[in-house]
């Protein structure tokens, strides 16, 4: 008998049915690191109905596609990857950077919350610098090696290795975003304030959503297919008894 979709996880609904990620981001939800819970706890955590959430998944476009098919080839997913997620990471740190630079120097006396969000991100966001060149220039030409006829060479033993190691750096950044969000009261900027400040908040809200996404595809698509592949590949190497 099919689980009802409260039993689910998170991460079970966001992989079958993509346009489920636009309603936990809208719920506050969040679909990757914290995607084990089941939907009912992960409501319950994030303050939600769960009559609610389960009305708006059902609702929502089970045909709509993400970027990405899941079952692409690996290659072609770490390509989308790196070109759309690491770099929109790669352009817009430096622009939120500045955008709390100018934001803390004007409004860092009346609302001093903005030097824990700035001292938070600038941590992020070198994390994420070193995260991403261990990926390009490590991980992803393994995995996309992984359609080959034969395992390919490696400084590790198998890819669980450093997908772990990837994995925990997801989790970090994740718990940092959580900081972020607490610190700006939801992205809710303050009545009153200048645009500048507006703008920072809304970009603050759509990086943190872009690395969900990010974090998503990697964690619960192309990692666990990298991890199937070269099972495959190695059993198909090994020889018979």
């Amino acid at each position: 008998m099919m689980r009802t979709t409260s039993e689910l996880t998170v991460r079970e609904i966001a992989v079958e049915n993509p346009a489920a990620t636009r309603v936990f981001e809208t719920l506050g939800i969040d679909y990757c690191c914290g995607g084990k819970r089941s939907l009912s706890a992960a409501c319950a955590a994030a303050n939600v109905p769960l009559e609610t959430a389960i009305g708006l998944l059902d609702a929502c476009d089970r045909t709509q596609e993400s970027d990405v098919p899941n079952d692409a080839a690996l290659g072609v997913i770490t390509r989308h990857i790196v070109e759309r997620h690491h770099g929109y990471v790669r352009s817009e740190s430096p622009r939120i950077a500045g955008l709390l630079a100018k934001v803390c120097g004007k409004h860092g006396a009346a609302h001093p919350e903005l030097s824990e969000v700035q001292s938070a991100f600038t941590a992020l966001a070198a994390d994420l610098a070193a995260h991403m060149m261990k990926e390009e220039r490590i991980l992803f030409p393994y995995i996309e090696a992984l359609s080959g006829l034969v395992p390919p060479a490696a400084c590790f033993d198998t890819v669980e290795s450093p997908i772990a190691a990837m994995i925990a750096d997801h989790e970090d950044a994740g718990e940092i975003l959580s900081k972020i969000r607490a610190l700006t009261n939801g992205y809710q900027a303050p009545q009153g304030v200048c645009p500048t400040f507006q703008a920072l908040y809304r970009a603050l809200e759509e990086f943190e959503r872009d690395l969900h996404r990010h974090v998503h595809l990697e964690n619960n698509i192309l990692f666990p297919r990298a991890i199937s592949a070269e099972r495959e590949l190695r059993n198909a190497a090994a020889p018979a008894n």
